[in-house]
Order: C-alpha cells, then sequence, then structure tokens
C-alpha cells in the first residue's frame, strides 16, 4: 500500500529565523493520527538563517540524522564534540541515557537547509555518542546509496541503533530502479527535488513523501530527474 503525502500537507511554522516544515507531529504541531511511521519519529526540513540556530538542549533515548541539502550546519555537545556539515556530510548523534547539544548555522552570508530525522533506538539506556560521515555525492547519479545503517559496509555510512537504512539517489531523466526489501518492513520515501513514479501509477513531485506497507518491490521512474531519499524500516 502506497499512501502519498503532498508537500503543502506538512506543518509550516515560520520563526523568522527557522522555516521549518514538519511531516510528523513535532513541536507545537500535534495530530494524534500522524505521530510515527515504524520507529520513525520525525522528519522536519529546516532553514536556518545566517547566525541561528538551535542553542543548547536536552535530548534522549532518540537515534538524530541530520542531512545538509545546501549550507553549512554546526554542531555541539555535552560530550564535548564538534563538527561543521555541509552537503555529503552526516551528523548521526545517539542521545542514550541523555545528551545537550547545539545546532547552528555557522556562516555569515548564506542560510542552511537540512533535513532532521529521529528514530527511536532498538536499545534503550545506551551512552550518548556522535559520528559524522562523508559520502561521495556521485556515487549517487542512478544507484541508491546507503548513508547511514545499523550494519554499516564502509566508514562512508553512519551507523544507527536501528534496524533501517537510509540511501540517498540522483536519478537522471528518464531513469528507473528497483527496490526490493523482505515481507512486512516499511519503505519512507521523500522527493528532495524533481519528479519520481511509483509503481507507474503514484506520481511524486518536490517535497512530496511517501509511507509503503505490503509493497516489497518499489519501481522508482523519474521523467525529468530526481533527488530522493528511501529509508527502508521494520
Amino acid at each position: 500500500m502506497i499512501t502519498i503525502y503532498p508537500s503543502q500537507s506538512r506543518y509550516f511554522a515560520d520563526h523568522g529565523w527557522l522555516q521549518s516544515r514538519f511531516s510528523f507531529s513535532f513541536a507545537e504541531y500535534y495530530d494524534p493520527n500522524n505521530v510515527r511511521f515504524g520507529p520513525m519519529r520525525v522528519l522536519n526540513d529546516d532553514i536556518v538563517q545566517p547566525l541561528k540556530g538551535f542553542g543548547p538542549h536536552p535530548h534522549r533515548e532518540m537515534e538524530i540524522v541530520s542531512i545538509v541539502l545546501e549550507g553549512l550546519l554546526k554542531h555541539e555537545d555535552s560530550t564535548g564534540q564538534s563538527a561543521i556539515t555541509t552537503f555529503g556530510g552526516v551528523q548521526r548523534m545517539s542521545a542514550g541515557t541523555g545528551v545537550i547539544h547545539s545546532e547552528v548555522n555557522p556562516s555569515e552570508t548564506e542560510p542552511v537547509n537540512f533535513l532532521q530525522l529521529w528514530f527511536e533506538p532498538d536499545t534503550r539506556g545506551l551512552q550518548p555518542s556522535y559520528q559524522q560521515t562523508w559520502f561521495d555525492p556521485e556515487k549517487m547519479k542512478n544507484h541508491l546509496l546507503p548513508i547511514v545503517a545499523k550494519n554499516p559496509s564502509s566508514d562512508e555510512i553512519a551507523h544507527i541503533n536501528q534496524d533501517l537504512t537510509i540511501y540517498l539517489s540522483d536519478l537522471e531523466p528518464d531513469q528507473e530502479l528497483i527496490f526490493t526489501q523482505k515481507e512486512g518492513r516499511r519503505i519512507f520515501l521523500f522527493v528532495i527535488e524533481g519528479d519520481l513514479t511509483l509503481n507507474r501509477n503514484s506520481l511524486l513531485n518536490r517535497r512530496d513523501s511517501a509511507r509503503i506497507t505490503k509493497t516489497p518491490e518499489l519501481q522508482l521512474f523519474t521523467k525529468n530527474g530526481s533527488r530522493l531519499m528511501l529509508i527502508d524500516l521494520p
């Protein structure tokens, strides 16, 4: 079953220094029918203005992934970790028993656009940890490139404490991919740019998403080109 969520259905919050669009219940937005998709709890599409950001704040018992689409994102936390990420980089933080962190835009001139995703961990009570990884965007071309996984196969893939894999892909016009998974699993799909047709009958455009169940084989086709994120979930 494929359920499409158009971009305009997302909740929009405008705080001046921050424009954010929520795909799930978050902060002041609460919809009891839109709290989670399996272990996935948050997908925020954030734009933060220069030299602004989220000051130190606590988290616990959550796996947090930040993927920068444009600009720079600086992370600092109470474990002493500090890093700056741009496109091609992934930040993964396991909040575990508790951590305080901040995320700010260090640029004086350019906004940053990033996706932040939260997942429930498969094990509670872990020690907080942070990881920054880098992937080659060229490897996304007409290919589903894993960037986060439970059991990473290279140091270009961030480890996460949940049985999931996050893929990115850049599909050129008139290209097609087939994704298969075991029965009983879920797929979350997010079109970052362009258009995407699923199984020849479900069209998604920029920033649309789909939540997919009971569909172990998924055909991904783009007419005009597409940058997409696919998450294989339990």
